[in-house]
């Protein structure tokens, strides 16, 4: 059996490894662009901030290692073309030119995604950056040491992470979102009021609602970020506006949404017989709104890698979705979230309500018990657990992957309610804060009047 992967990405990378493991007997090749394999992204504001000291431990996995598992990986390869019918592709050596065509009996594409890179005037001026890989990362740190001026344009996880980042080597910063808040698609308003508070205390210059216009420079660099509201002055531009699925190899042949993102089944089949597809490239089955969505996550795309070496021949392991669920530390605030925030649910159609739970996580007898902020949202009449976020100093987060298996099986706030959660002093509370905020959904039982221990 013949498999060809294209694209070494999180996705690419956990297939390749699943199916060698699985199917020794397979002649697996992989075709990767890039110079190096297996780069956690997630870590660059890690390594620009000084956290992580050498890159190195940023990757999980090369070449050599998957060459003991008897894989070929061909590096500097792109592919140019993909005939699903033919089970042919055609690649290029980039440090020769050399074209030549391969043949497949299945096919990974796990061609990851790509920044998104909106047309401004200005754009091509030097000192604008990405933020994706481990090329980007050096570049980040490179022209951010002489910098003094930083602008992040996109307020989601990366742009948080590397504002933050920056503010603590000493830069000025500011970070610009067309939104009206930061994290806005991860986090309702009691939370972003409050990181934005913080950001703006650490004497970041927070520049919501505004969308860029232009880049203007000299000498061919960089040196301010025309809006629709401001100038700022800017020595180095990282841009951090989101992603987009790299699946133009596959367009017209395999079913996609409009994105670009490349349609599944649970068992990572695309709507053409043996070609496989998996991670940032795809479409994911969206529990909340029982329906596909664009949710380019590293922990999606592992899930999805594996599931596809497992199903190539026959399908046996079912995908479960996903709530999206993710987390951030930014300064001494630990926050996560899963699925629908209230404002996205009630954009979708639904009928949302909430509840919102502040308390010690722990007795106040014991001699610290700080706050926990948790608010969960759900369905009117259903009661059906849509989504949740917390915050707080203590790092509660993993409370977040507890509402994410929730999610996951349709429970009720009621069931939340009375779920069995350990008591010990040094943790919780017996009413653990899970099982508090359920309780609030219960006219028979006002929360207020439950018995706190």
């Amino acid at each position: 059996m013949r498999v060809a992967v294209i694209g070494c990405t999180h996705a690419g990378t956990a297939a390749i490894v699943n199916t060698a493991k699985l199917y020794p007997e397979a002649e697996i090749t992989v075709y990767e662009r890039n110079d190096n394999i297996s780069f956690l992204s997630c870590g660059i504001a890690l390594y620009v901030g000084g956290v992580v000291k050498d890159p190195q431990g940023l990757f999980y996995s090369s070449p050599e290692q998957l060459a003991e598992l008897g894989v070929k990986t061909k590096m500097l390869h792109e592919v140019t073309a993909v005939d699903t019918d033919r089970k042919q592709l055609t690649a290029r050596n980039l440090q020769t030119g050399e074209e030549f065509a391969d043949h497949f009996d299945k096919l990974i594409v796990t061609t990851g995604s790509w920044p998104v890179v909106p047309r401004f005037p200005g754009i091509e001026l030097d000192n604008i950056i990405l933020s994706k890989n481990f090329n980007h990362s050096n570049l980040i740190i490179e022209k951010g040491k002489e910098a003094q001026n930083i602008v992040v344009v996109g307020a989601g996880y990366i742009g948080i992470e590397l504002v933050e980042a920056f503010q603590m080597n000493g830069k000025n910063v500011t970070l610009i979102d067309a939104e009206e808040r930061i994290l806005s698609k991860y986090l309702d308003a009691e939370y972003t009021d409050v990181i934005e508070d913080t950001l703006r205390e650490r004497g970041i210059a927070l520049a919501l609602g505004e969308k860029v216009v232009r880049f203007e420079g000299e000498e061919g660099k960089v040196n301010a970020v025309i809006t629709n509201h401001g100038r700022y002055a800017a020595d180095v531009v990282i841009l951090c506006i989101g992603f987009k699925p790299n699946t133009e190899l596959l367009k017209g042949q395999v079913d996609m949404l409009d994105n670009g993102a490349i349609i599944v089944d649970e068992y990572m089949r695309t709507s053409k017989s043996d070609v496989f597809a998996a991670g940032d490239s795809c479409a994911v089955y969206y529990n909340p709104l029982k329906s596909h969505a664009y949710i380019p996550l590293a922990t999606n795309a592992v899930r999805m890698g594996t599931l596809a070496a497992r199903n190539l021949l026959t399908p046996t392991v079912k995908y479960l979705g996903t709530q999206g669920t993710s987390g951030i530390k930014i300064y001494e605030n630990n926050i996560a979230a899963t699925g629908l925030t209230e404002s996205a649910a009630r954009e979708a159609g639904l009928e949302a309500d909430s509840v919102l739970v502040t308390d010690s996580y722990r007795p106040e007898f014991m001699p610290t018990h700080e706050k926990v902020t948790l608010k969960l949202v759900y369905e009117q009449g259903t009661n059906r657990i849509l989504g949740a976020q917390i915050m707080s100093k203590v790092d509660l987060t993993q409370a977040i992957n507890t509402i994410s298996v929730c999610i996951q099986n349709d429970m009720k706030m009621e069931e939340l309610a009375f779920v069995d959660f350990f008591f010990q002093p040094h943790f919780n509370k017996p009413w653990n804060f899970l099982n508090s905020a359920g309780l609030q959904v219960l006219p028979e039982v006002p929360a207020q009047e439950i018995v706190q221990v």
